[in-house]
């Protein structure tokens, strides 16, 4: 269910490559009940880059809408980043704790910007939702970024929350802060929590599963294909972190 009084965004990113050429997308539901789709995309570019391109879209576009924003991401990276590791970042001169500079400085402060602005209009609660999971919210932007990326045409949806086709008000969630994850899930079956999924790699792309059927018939017989089972977003953010994966 949609909150009253709240801004809903959901946000993406792909690239076609990595690096490669990219596209991100965005879906923002604003308390008056309007809805804005956005995308945009790059030449060359990397999958981060997007999923930060995403979220600073996103945010400018409602820089003047004084409410809380709710924003749902598949990216452990954006969120991660903005909720833990950018104070440090700054604090060491965005130098990141082992040495070397840190990625993508220019977008992480345009997004500490715009994040830290919001306290006065409406702080943002980030939200992880997992990727390729059902969430049509997620689903739709994902088909944005990826159109994008690819330079296929796409129309974008902008009117009333009353005549769009993608069920935006129910979403599983973890709302996430500084202190860690707390989970926030609109719409859960019971067994919901601690249901595992099976992550594949192959050739740096990135596939989720819901069955070990189904991994293992991707994995079996590729050389130098990577698995895991994961029964947790953080058990499944720390195997990725692992893999060098960002989402």
């Amino acid at each position: 269910m949609l909150a009253e009084g709240r801004v809903r965004i959901f946000t993406d990113g792909a690239c076609s490559g990595n690096p490669g050429p990219g596209g991100w997308g965005a879906i923002i539901v604003t308390p008056d009940r309007r809805v804005k789709e956005m995308g945009g995309g790059q030449p060359a570019t990397t999958n981060n880059r997007m999923e930060l391109m995403g979220a600073i879209a996103s945010l400018k576009h409602v820089s003047e809408v004084a409410a809380p924003v709710d924003l749902y991401t598949d990216s452990t990276y954006v969120i991660h980043g903005i909720t833990r590791w950018v104070h440090g970042w700054k604090r060491n001169g965005w130098t990141k704790a082992g040495g070397g500079s840190v990625l993508n400085r220019d977008l992480w402060e345009a997004l500490d910007l715009l994040n830290s602005g919001r306290k006065k209009t409406g702080p943002v609660e980030w939200k992880y939702v997992r990727g390729h999971s059902g969430n049509p919210g997620n689903e739709r932007v994902d088909a944005i970024s990826v159109a994008y990326s690819l330079k296929h045409p796409i129309e974008l949806f902008e009117g009333p929350l009353d005549e769009y086709d993608i069920d935006v008000a129910e979403v599983q969630a973890e709302s996430v802060t500084s202190g860690g994850a707390e989970k926030t899930a609109s719409k859960a079956s019971a067994g919901a929590k601690g249901k595992p999924i099976y992550l594949s790699l192959i050739d740096g792309v990135l596939q989720r599963h819901d069955t070990w059927r189904e991994c293992e018939a991707r994995v079996k017989g590729k050389p130098n294909a990577r698995y895991r089972k994961a029964t947790s977003p953080a058990e499944e953010s720390a195997i990725l972190s692992g893999w060098g994966v960002s989402r």
